[in-house]
Order: C-alpha cells, then structure tokens, then sequence
C-alpha cells in the first residue's frame, strides 16, 4: 500500500531532507552532562561487561545515571558494516557522567532549527550541535536511588526514531529521569543510522559468518538488549521484566525486535508508537533485500569505489554526504529470516503484551509541502485505494481546496501510521494476547498532535512553559502513569503516581476494537480513522 507523496519524502524524512543543503556535521567536542551541575554527586562503582562505571546523582539525589556506558566494540575501521562485536574491556573505573556522541548522521543547520522553533515556539534541545561519530555504540540507564523491590526494578529499554537516519539516546522528550523517579529503570540505547546503518552489499553478507548484510542498525539494537539481559542485575534491574519501547522508526525497530528470532528471551513486552512495519508491504522503514542491495551498488558508484575495502576507506564526514537514503530494515536471513509480516502470522513474535498507538495529526508535517486540489486529489490518493478511489471521493470528497488537503493529510497519516497499527493490534490480538492501543489529540502551544507529539506526556517530560496548561500536565500523570504501570505489570490500569484510580483502559478484545483517547478528556472511543481503512487496498 503506498501514497504518491512518500517517493517525494524518502519514506519519512521528508523534514530530515528539506534543508539538506544547509546541514553539516557537529564537531563540539565538549562533554554533555546528563544534569547540567558543575559538580556531580558519584554513584558507588557498579561491575558491568567490560569493566568498572561509576555513574552520577541527578539533582536530588533520587536517580542514580549512568551516561555513556558502552555495549559493544567501537564499529569503526574494519568493523564498519559487520555485526557488532563485544565490547572491549577497559582498566579502572569508567566515569559514566556524559552522554555519548550521536550516531554519524548529518544534522540540522541553524536555519532550520530557527524555523522549527519558530513554528513550534519551542527551544533548541540539548542534543542540537551536539558531536557526532562512527563510534556511538552507547547506551544510558537511568535507575531509582533507593531499595529496590523484591526481583529488582522493572526495565524499559527506549529506541529512538528519526526516519533511522538520524536520532539520539538522550533527547530531553524521552529523557528517563522522571520515569526512574518513579519506580523502574530506563535504558537508552544508540545504533547506528542512515549509510553506517543500513547500508547493503553482497560482499558484506560474503564476508560475515552469518550472511547478513543491510540490518547493522538492528543487530546493534539486539546487541543493546543482549548487554541489558546480561547486565541490568548489576543495577538492581530484573532481567525477567522488561519491556522495549520506541517512537517513529524506533517503533518500527520495536516491532522488528519483537519479530527477530535474535531476541527472544531478552524482553517481555512491547510499547510502539507512531510506526509499524507488521503489514506485508510496510509504507516505510522497510525495504526488499534487492532494493537494499540496488541502493548500496548505486552508492559504490557515486563514490567510484569498486569494493568495500574502498568504500571503508572514505572518512565518515564524507559518506554521510551520501544522496541516497538508507532509511529501512530488510530480509537479510540472521536478524530478519523473513519479514515481519510472515513471522507475525507463524505466531514467532515475542512480545507477550503490546501497548501501541499513533496521534490525530500524524502526516501533517510530512505532507505539508504536496499541493492538493480537485484537480490531482484523486491521483495522490490512487496508489492507496486503487479502484475504490471515486467511491471514497463521492462519498467525503469536496470543491473545496483547503478542505482536500486536510482529507489527503489524514488519509496520509492513515497510510503510514494508523492503519499499520491497526494491522497490528489485530494481528497481537487475534494470538489471545493484550493489545491496549491509544489515540492521542491533545493540542497544546507546540508540537501537539503532529508525529512525536505524545513522547512529552507518555515519558513525563511536558516542559513547564506557558506553552502549557494545567490539562497538559494533568494528562502527562495519566498517560506516564499508564506507561508506567504497563512497564511493572503488563497491565496499564491501576492508580496514578498520586494514588488516583486511573480511567479504565479495556483491551482491544475487550472493547471490540476501542481506542483510549489521550486529549482534553480520556475514554474509550472509536477509531476515528476507520472510515478510511475500508477503501485501502494492499
């Protein structure tokens, strides 16, 4: 199923692409400390693979954080585009009180960044200009400073979106501290994006002893959850509950990692937000072996390099200039046998609870520069209803231009967001396992119901700007409260962090297919989407 925009934004990165021209690479060198404070309270010394970390207190000295702490070798070198390989060992004690470098990705000029705040009336996060490398294989844990429950803390394990081209372990809206305040452990984990990432090539799958090429990102991802199934007791974590989470592209890497025979054993549950990729064409971050291995060819050539000893050979500042867009998982035969898709209907999938969702406006942005009127309305929408296209339109079309283009947004998010969680939830369900899936609607003075919207609330993170009201962080208790529970228990409802029973949140089975809105009000209602998916053909 396809939309005629999405060849226009590279399959979600579309406002990664926008000022392309005007990017460059960070070279700020500096430490970023995960509490701003000049002088930081140390942790006692805690014995994790590799070595000794000692990590810092945040501000009142009720998270203990552990920043930069490595899980795997260095995928530099000759270990660029190999699996990743374990970590090496290092003398003394590890000062874990800074964030890592990002992955190698090409970053947002000011320009943009001016413009997006501007349009947002946000502010720049900690991670703009922030430095960048080939050797970004870290992750971060945040865990409670006081006496762990008997078992340990509940874990969640975050990955993070960014059209899998660009992205960060530590962007203040999913930032841990404030989950950790409150009763469980949260790890962060980096992989590595775009060209470093994705990038195929038969003699890549030639020389691994697995055959693989094309998921380096996603063998970095399993080999995170590997170092937290092997290490998190260390932190007064259980192993035995854990529950991996993402947004965006780190949604669909959730719902990879669910699908992985790599995996299994190493988690519980399933939190996937804004992107899946369990449909059998997924709209995007996934992509064929052949195309995989098409784009990598194509980019041997624009570097006229004749082999991968060549290509390894190009300094990094250099290969990320790259024009092509290495922004999807593949079939490669070790992470992935077969596609989600086909792994989901065998019943292989791992997640033994999935609590999914997307948010009102999810296209918008993406679709914001496709000029929509009677006249092309029906071409943009052809490739997704295909013959059901005039009957869609007689019945919700209308003369009106401005009204057109918010039709096409929605049927846009519907696309590549709704629907494929949609295919989701009834896939999980039809398996006798809880699906609790979610919409989110609430508006606020910036970001509001457009992708990534809901991170803020979920992850306890709503900024205290008059960009907010008093109902924004009335919801950020009840949705993180939500999170929360789900983390500990597999089960959403309960009581708030205050006590307070929290509004009913029945499963997809239970509610014949409802939704809990997450807006000025929270309820169980109907998808408000599913008029659509009735004409989608796939």
């Amino acid at each position: 199923m396809k939309i005629n925009t999405i060849k226009h934004i590279g399959a979600l990165s579309a406002l990664f692409l926008i000022f392309l021209s005007i990017t460059g690479c960070a070279s700020n060198a500096q430490k970023t400390s995960p509490t701003g404070l000049k002088v930081q309270m140390r942790t006692d010394v805690v014995a994790v693979t590799g070595g000794d970390v000692r990590g810092i207190f945040n501000k009142d000295g009720t998270v203990e954080i552990y920043a930069g702490i490595p899980f795997a070798a260095p995928p530099v070198g000759e270990l660029r585009w190999k699996e990743p390989q374990d970590v090496i060992p290092w003398n003394g004690v590890l000062e874990a009180d800074h964030f890592a470098p990002m992955a190698m990705q090409n970053q947002s000029g000011w320009l943009y960044n001016s413009l997006m705040n501007l349009y947002t009336h946000a502010k720049n996060d900690r991670t703009y200009g922030a430095p960048v490398s080939e050797d970004c294989l870290y992750l971060n844990v945040w865990k409670p400073s006081g006496k762990a429950p008997e078992g340990g803390w509940p874990v969640l394990v975050y990955v993070h979106g960014g059209s899998l081209m660009t992205g960060s372990s530590w962007y203040s809206k999913y930032d841990g501290e404030n989950l950790a305040r409150n009763g469980i452990i949260v790890v962060n984990i980096a992989y590595r994006t775009g060209v470093f990432g994705y990038f195929a090539d038969r003699e890549l799958a030639a020389e691994s002893e697995h055959g693989t090429t094309g998921n380096y990102g996603l063998l970095d991802q399993i080999k995170a959850l590997e170092w937290v199934h092997n290490n998190i007791t260390a932190f007064e974590g259980d192993a035995g509950n854990v529950t991996i989470a993402g947004e965006s592209a780190g949604s669909s890497s959730v719902n990879a990692l669910c699908a992985t025979p790599l995996t299994k054993g190493f988690f519980r549950r399933a939190i996937g937000e804004s992107s899946s990729v369990v449909q059998k064409t997924p709209p995007h971050t996934f992509r064929t072996i052949d195309a995989a291995l098409k784009m990598g060819d194509d980019i041997k050539k624009e570097f006229k390099c004749n082999s991968i000893e060549e290509l390894r050979a190009i300094p990094a500042s250099k290969l990320i200039k790259t024009k092509y867009a290495n922004n999807s998982m593949t079939v490669d035969g070790y992470a992935l046998p077969e596609t989600p898709y086909e792994i989901y209907q065998k019943g292989l999938n791992h997640e033994e609870a999935l609590l999914n969702g997307f948010n009102k406006r999810e296209g918008f942005g993406f679709a914001f520069f496709t000029k929509v009127n009677k006249k092309n309305i029906a071409a943009l929408l052809k490739p997704s209803m295909k013959d059901n296209t005039s009957a869609f339109l007689e019945k919700f079309g209308t003369n009106n231009n401005k009204q057109l283009k918010e039709l096409y947004n929605d049927v846009f998010s519907v696309v590549c967001f709704t629907y494929p969680h949609d295919d989701w939830t009834k896939t999980v369900v039809a398996q006798g396992r809880p699906v609790y899936e979610y919409y989110f609607s609430r508006e606020n003075g910036e970001i509001g119901t457009n992708h990534s919207g809901e991170l803020i609330y979920a992850y306890r993170n709503v900024p205290r700007t008059k960009n907010y009201t008093a109902r924004d962080y009335e919801l950020e208790e009840i949705m993180s409260s939500y999170w929360l529970n789900f983390v500990k228990y597999g089960n959403p409802n309960g009581k708030d962090t205050k006590g307070n029973d929290l509004p009913e949140w029945k499963t997809s089975a239970e509610s014949n297919g409802l939704l809990m809105e997450f807006g000025d009000t929270c309820g169980m209602v109907e998808d408000p989407f599913g008029y659509i998916y009735e004409y989608l053909v796939e």
